[in-house]
C-alpha cells in the first residue's frame, strides 16, 4: 500500500493575528516564506520522495508549495479541491471566538454563506479516494490548510466531533499518511 504527505502552508499575518483565513486569499509573511524554504530543505535532506505536489490555489499554500518544488525538484500542480473551507461570516474573525467554536461543531451548517464541513469532506474524500487508487505507483505531497488537515486526518483515523474540531497542524508541518 502507498502513502501521501500532508503539509500546512507557512505563516500568514492572519495566523499571527489569530484570525480565520478560510477561503480568503491571504499571503505568507516573511516568516512563512522562510518556513516553506526550510521545509523544502528538510524534505530534500530526509530523502522524502514524491511524484507530484498538489496544492491549494490560494496564494499562501501555492507559495509554500512553490518553495518546496523549487528546492526538491518535485513538480507542482494546483488542485482546486484543496482550497480551504469557506467559513462564511466567520472569515477574518478570531479563531478562538466562542460563537465560531460552537458553530464548528455543526457539520451541516454553512456558516451563513460559507461551506459546511460535510461539503468540505465530500470534496476532500473524493480527492483522497482518487489518490488512493494511484497509491501503489504514485506518491503525492498535498500542500493546503488547517481545515483540510482535519478532513485528511479524519479520512485515515476515526475521530470524535470534538477531536475533529480541535485537530490542527502547525504551519509548515509535514505528516505522512499510509493507505
Amino acid at each position: 500500500m502507498g502513502h501521501l504527505y500532508f503539509v500546512r502552508h507557512g505563516q500568514t499575518i492572519w495566523n499571527v493575528e489569530n484570525k480565520i483565513c478560510g477561503a480568503t486569499d491571504i499571503a505568507l509573511t516573511e516568516e512563512g516564506h522562510r518556513q516553506a524554504v526550510e521545509l523544502g530543505e528538510e524534505i530534500r535532506r530526509r530523502g522524502i520522495k514524491a511524484d507530484e505536489i498538489l496544492c491549494s490555489p490560494l496564494v499562501r499554500a501555492a507559495d509554500t508549495a512553490r518553495h518546496i518544488s523549487e528546492i526538491t525538484g518535485i513538480p507542482l500542480r494546483k488542485e482546486p479541491r484543496l482550497t480551504e473551507q469557506n467559513f462564511g461570516k466567520y472569515e477574518s474573525t478570531a479563531r478562538n471566538g466562542k460563537e465560531f467554536q460552537e458553530a464548528k461543531k455543526q457539520f451541516v451548517c454553512g456558516y451563513s454563506g460559507g461551506e459546511s464541513m460535510l461539503h468540505l469532506a465530500q470534496r476532500i474524500y473524493n480527492l483522497l479516494d482518487e489518490i488512493r487508487e494511484e497509491a501503489d505507483h504514485k506518491t503525492y505531497i498535498l500542500v493546503a490548510h488547517n481545515g483540510i488537515a482535519r478532513v485528511v486526518n479524519s479520512y485515515f483515523f476515526d475521530m470524535t466531533n470534538e477531536e475533529y474540531a480541535g485537530f490542527g497542524v502547525k504551519n509548515c508541518e509535514i505528516r505522512r499518511y499510509d493507505f
